[in-house]
């Protein structure tokens, strides 16, 4: 099919929805769009400076870059091959001295060092799928009055009847965990850091960042030391592993984090481990079903973990303040993962003037084009505990320390999309040990059930798009309510709501309809399937997998509306939509991935916020 050909297609073709939309326009809008998409498609197929050559299938876009450049330096890359011949693989590469760091079964992967002339012959070897950067990882956090948080969550201000974590382990990937008095040592069941490259090492919980300690303070802090616990955590009694992978920079690399899965997956039993927090990301550098880290969760949720991850603070050009989509990172667009944005309820317990934050990612997620975020959350400005007054966040921000009840700064105000996968996560601990007080025989919550629960019990937001809130704001009260009725023990088909299924929330004295609507791949739909024990719960499905319910459109559960490249009641093209030359999506505040390009915001080359990619209406 020629280019001109798949540009007037009819259909269900993109590129002729971005052209021509659902809808009949003037003439002069269309012309802008087949102009815009022409351009588009010609950068798609002929990026710039590169005369049209094959290149490697099994290499991310960062490292074909790396190959068009003759770049000959080393890199670190994580090599998944095909499945059961890793350990083969990794010998094999150790022979043709490559330098090796480590394996992950889970995903078939190993860990090396290689030269960037030597990538092409790796990734045309039969038995590799994959070779990708071990990206930079850092934390989804930015700097930033108490919120009160429990009564906008519409929760209890010191207890939740039943529900207050107990016997629920959450693994915290993250850059340590400091015990103290609102996050006892009791309560932390194992700490392994992997910064160092060895894999799991025991040492002495430690966090010499302090994102890692903020994050558990939020999920689970007992706020002992604020005056009336104000400072209070979600999920009180909630017990912890801490899984070090950034050091005291706020560094680390991707192999850190799936080694960090990988243990979690292993030790599950062990320390009781049922979520995994992710406050941290990467830019998206190919598709998801290539990305080892979105496959390392995916692999957990399949072992029945429901993993919390940041959506990025990537939603808003720093420097003229413009609003983007497509900015949402690695592990968010991972179709399993709860992926969390920002929410600033401007310090009230109202929900009437909450927004999205301005720098909470919004999607869709690169070259998948999932509807991401799921949720969003209280996210700006929130208060938790600091590791140390010597940790580098506390010394970087001494403006954000906050004093306790005797007067000592051992609290820190922070934001971001970190802070609010948090409260997400603190969220869903009350959910699981909710339903465990109910129902102690029956079957855990699965990922996919509590996932649903939380975007069906979603507040929505007034006149804020999809692809930036997803379901709506978190109900934290309201998906608590509804685990504690969910009878996982009921036939397939039966209904398993025995409880808070009435559809309305009181915060502040104002009643808010919960969404009853579910983000499922590119759609969005609604309905009570959540209401009943169906197969789509079920840990065998992944989130967002095309299952017709009675319909040959592949509609989820009837009334579905594609959210992605839908028509003017969804996300509008003149919204400042991203594109670009297949992966030069901009990233933020002049930061450095790895890269001496340093990408930054109106960086020509690449994409630019404003640019002739943005498509206006």
């Amino acid at each position: 099919m020629t280019i001109i050909q798949l540009l007037t297609s009819v259909g269900r073709s993109w590129l002729a929805r971005l052209i021509w939309g659902d809808s009949p326009r003037l003439v002069p809008v269309a012309y802008l769009r087949l102009a815009t998409a022409l351009a588009l498609a010609s950068a798609l197929a002929f990026p710039a400076g590169v005369v049209a050559q094959k290149k490697p299938a099994h290499l991310d876009n960062v490292l074909r870059d790396k190959i068009e450049k003759s770049d000959r330096g080393p890199v670190r890359v994580i090599v998944r091959t095909v499945p059961g011949k890793h350990a083969q693989k990794a010998a094999e590469f150790e022979q043709r001295g490559h330098k090796q760091h480590g394996q992950f079964p889970l995903i078939d992967g190993v860990n090396l060092t290689v030269g960037a002339d030597e990538l092409e012959e790796l990734a045309n070897d039969p038995d590799v799928i994959g070779v990708s950067l071990d990206a930079p990882i850092a934390p989804d956090l930015t700097t930033a009055t108490e919120t009160g948080l429990r009564k906008t969550l519409a929760l209890p201000n010191y207890d939740f009847g039943y529900s207050v974590g107990s016997g629920i382990t959450v693994a915290v990937v993250d850059s340590g965990l400091a015990t103290s008095t609102d996050l006892s040592s009791a309560r932390l069941k194992a700490f392994r850091d992997f910064t160092g490259g060895n894999g799991a090492v025991t040492v002495s919980p430690t966090d010499g960042y302090g994102h890692g300690t903020h994050v558990a303070s939020l999920i689970g802090g007992t706020g002992e030391l604020s005056s009336s616990l104000q400072y209070q955590g979600l999920a009180p009694n909630v017990n912890f592993v801490g899984l070090r992978v950034l050091d005291s920079n706020g560094a680390g690399l991707t192999s850190s984090v799936i080694a960090a899965i990988e243990w979690a997956i292993t030790n599950k039993a062990a320390y009781g481990i049922r979520i995994i927090n992710l406050s941290l990301s990467h830019p998206i550098y190919e598709p998801a079903a290539q990305d080892p880290l979105v496959q390392a969760v995916e692999a957990a949720v399949r072992a029945g973990i429901v993993v919390v991850a940041s959506a990025g603070n990537y939603g808003m050009n720093p420097e003229t303040g413009q609003t983007g989509y497509a900015g949402i990172a690695s592990p968010g667009n991972a179709p399993s993962a709860i992926t969390v944005g920002s929410l600033d309820t401007k310090g009230t317990e109202t929900r009437s003037d909450d927004t999205v934050a301005s720098y909470s990612s919004r999607g869709p997620s690169w070259f998948d084009a999932y509807a991401k975020p799921d949720i969003v959350a209280p996210g700006h400005r929130l208060i938790g505990r600091s590791a140390s007054s010597y940790s580098t966040l506390a010394q970087l921000l001494p403006e954000q320390r906050v004093y306790d009840k005797y007067w000592n700064r051992t609290y820190l105000r922070l934001s971001g999309s970190s802070m609010a996968t948090a409260v997400v996560s603190g969220a869903v601990a009350l959910m699981m040990a909710r339903h465990d007080y109910y129902y102690p025989s029956a079957p855990d919550l699965t990922p996919n059930t509590v996932k649903a629960i939380l975007q069906y019990t979603a507040i929505p937001l007034a006149n804020v798009d999809t692809l930036t809130q997803g379901a709506g704001g978190l109900n934290a009260g309201a998906a608590v309510e509804l685990a504690g009725g969910i009878n996982t023990a009921a036939s397939t088909g039966a209904y398993w709501a025995n409880g808070g299924t009435y559809p309305y929330t009181t915060v502040a004295g104002v009643s808010y309809t919960w969404s009853r609507s579910y983000v499922w791949g590119p759609y969005v739909t609604t309905g009570s399937a959540i209401l009943y024990n169906k197969s789509l719960w079920g840990l065998n499905i992944v989130w967002g997998d095309n299952i017709v319910w009675g319909d040959s459109r592949n509609i989820v559960w009837g009334d579905s509306r594609n959210i992605v490249w839908g028509d003017s009641r969804n996300i509008v093209w003149g919204d400042n939509i991203v594109w670009g030359d297949a992966y030069n999506i901009v990233w933020g505040d002049n930061i450095v991935w790895g890269d001496s390009r340093n990408i930054v915001w109106g960086d020509a080359c690449n994409i630019v916020w404003g640019d002739s990619f943005v498509i206006w209406d």
